[in-house]
């Protein structure tokens, strides 16, 4: 039994205990079949996409928030996009911002936060096997017809496949369902169709700060690398408490500091804007009936 004497000091340990865990645990471990699982909703983005969904997994408090942001100020684009970014000094992390122009890659992350979680964890923890993972599921997609190169994408032989964008300034994002194209096509199928690229983002120099430039946002395949702003990605289970990537041109604000009002109107998708992103079909046009702060 504890004296009493001692019950403060006692108590000082079991509160650590019990503040610990949150960067204490012990990692997870996927296997390659779960993995597998995990990356397939993803494995067929460009590679600059694919890297920074990854990335903005490992933070999946901040996906939620973000989500909303980017789907109320969804009508923004290019350089005032970039200034409301700027401008309403978000709390979350430059990873996640770098996001902002993708709602519809938001809302795919945030719809499922098991799986946005999951994988980020993943990434955490097993960064090479997600990356091999990955490499297995296209390999299936090239396989069978599915994944191929058009005038959106440039798609690799191998030994690694990549998928790069034709213009480093408009990112794609595919529809596809992994129920198909990572399985052998039936008879009279029409493979073409399998993968939708109708729908896509100008990225263009107006993100440069948050590492959207040519070859900005890459992998090393072959040496399971991932670059983001240019700089290698180092975050891990073991030190994602302390690590901080560079994005020198992004002032990261203090824990609880206030942010200006809000400065925009807010006009969250329409359900016909939702569904064309969904089904990987282009954007309708763009019509604001309410607005809202």
């Amino acid at each position: 039994m504890l004296r009493m004497r001692n019950l403060p000091s006692a108590l000082a340990i079991l509160a650590g205990i019990v503040a610990a865990p949150a960067f204490a645990q012990v990692p997870p471990s996927f296997a390659p079949g779960q993995l597998d699982q995990l990356v397939a909703r993803i494995a067929l983005y460009p590679d600059p996409l694919l890297a920074q969904v990854l990335a903005a997994a490992t933070y999946p408090n901040d996906i939620p928030a973000a989500a909303q942001w980017a789907d109320q100020h969804h009508y923004l684009t290019g350089q005032a996009l970039a200034d409301a970014i700027a401008a309403d000094q978000l709390p979350w992390d430059p990873s996640v911002q770098a996001l902002l122009p993708f709602p519809s890659v938001l809302d795919v992350m945030n719809s499922d936060m098991n799986w946005t979680t999951q994988i980020g964890n993943a990434f955490l923890a097993q960064q090479q096997d997600v990356m091999d993972a990955v490499q297995r599921q296209r390999a299936i997609a090239q396989r069978y017809g599915y994944l191929r190169s058009n005038g959106q994408i440039l798609v690799s032989g191998g030994p690694y496949i990549t998928i790069i964008p034709v213009n480093p300034g408009y990112i794609v994002v595919p529809y596809y369902d992994p129920a198909i194209v990572f399985f052998a096509p039936r008879a009279g199928f029409v493979i073409g169709g399998a993968i939708r690229f109708g729908f896509g983002v100008s990225i263009g120099g107006f993100f440069a700060p948050w590492g959207w430039v040519a070859g900005g946002i890459r992998f090393d395949w072959g040496a399971h690398a991932v670059f983001l702003n240019n700089a290698r990605w180092g975050r891990t289970w073991v030190n994602r408490a302390a690590y901080v990537h560079p994005y020198p041109a992004i002032q990261r604000r203090a824990p609880g500091a206030a942010r200006p009002a809000e400065a925009h109107a807010l006009h969250p998708r329409s359900e016909p804007e939702r569904n064309a992103s969904r089904q990987g079909k282009a954007m309708p046009r763009e019509t604001h009936r309410e607005e809202r702060r």
